[in-house]
């Protein structure tokens, strides 16, 4: 398995952006499904976005389409969710996590998770 660190995490108004980083300290994450889950006060941990290994499909729930943006350089090992137009309903503990089962959306088909890092949107 991989170990994975949540970085980029921060406090922001809202309609600014955070770029969020994970960091993986083993090689060949080519070989695993990544995700993005936030869990925030008061609320289960929910889906946010997913891609593929080879990086050639790409999820989200819906209240982020258009704003966030999931990609990956397995070269380098990391992930990244590049937030744009945050909301406070956006604050939550964000979450990476990496998985090798077919439902991207579910928390289920991903064993390893990272720690998290705190993103805080302000009106």
């Amino acid at each position: 398995q991989v170990e994975l660190v949540e970085s980029g995490g921060g406090l922001v108004q809202a309609g600014g952006s955070l770029r969020l980083a994970c960091a993986a300290s083993r090689r060949a994450l080519n070989r695993y499904l990544m995700g993005w889950f936030r869990q925030a006060p008061g609320k289960e941990r929910e889906f946010v976005a997913a891609i593929t290994n080879s990086g050639s499909n790409v999820y989200y729930t819906d209240s982020v389409k258009g704003r966030f943006t999931i990609s990956r350089d397995n070269a380098k090992n990391t992930v990244a969710l590049q937030m744009n137009s945050l909301r406070p309903g956006d604050t939550a503990i964000y979450y990476c996590a990496s998985g090798s089962r077919a439902i991207v959306r579910a928390s289920t088909s991903y064993d390893n998770w990272g720690q998290g890092t705190q993103v805080a949107v302000t009106s």
